[in-house]
This record gives C-alpha cells, sequence and structure tokens, in this order.
C-alpha cells in the first residue's frame, strides 16, 4: 500500500476548514445542536454532490450513505468533536 503525503495534506486542509467554520459559528453564539444541525444539512449536500479526495473522506461519504437519519447525526456530531478536539 502506497502513502503519498498528498493525501494527508488534504486531510489535513479539509479538516483545518472545517475546523475554523466550527469556530466561527461557535464565535457569533451557534450553539452546539445548531452547528450539528448544520453540519448534517451540509454533509448531505456533500454526500450527494461532491467526489471525495481523498480516501478520509470517501470513507466519510460511504459511512454518510449507509447511514440512517440517527447515524448521519451522530457522525456529524463526531466529526464536529474531531475538529474542536484540534485545538486541544
Amino acid at each position: 500500500m502506497e502513502i503519498h503525503n498528498d493525501n494527508f495534506d488534504n486531510w489535513n486542509k479539509w479538516k483545518s476548514t472545517l475546523h475554523k467554520a466550527v469556530n466561527l459559528g461557535e464565535t457569533v453564539g451557534l450553539s452546539e445542536n445548531t452547528i450539528e444541525v448544520i453540519g448534517t444539512k451540509i454533509g448531505n449536500v456533500l454526500s450527494s454532490n461532491v467526489d471525495p479526495e481523498n480516501r478520509e473522506q470517501r470513507v466519510l461519504q460511504e459511512l454518510w450513505r449507509v447511514g440512517d437519519d440517527k447515524d448521519r447525526k451522530t457522525l456529524s456530531k463526531m466529526i464536529v468533536k474531531m475538529v474542536q478536539s484540534d485545538d486541544k
């Protein structure tokens, strides 16, 4: 299995962009629940319309597609927690 640094750079860039969006939402006073609801809506759009740039995004897309609404909300919540943990 071959690993390219570009894959990790793209993944880290995606996480960084998402991290900034979550921080902006928190700064303007959005609740954690509101951020998760928005994240779920964005996830629906991305899953339907965007080709993943790397393996990590492809896994997220596949999990999103096989999950039901409850699973998607949970996945969205976990993604938000993942990018928030980058602050720590």
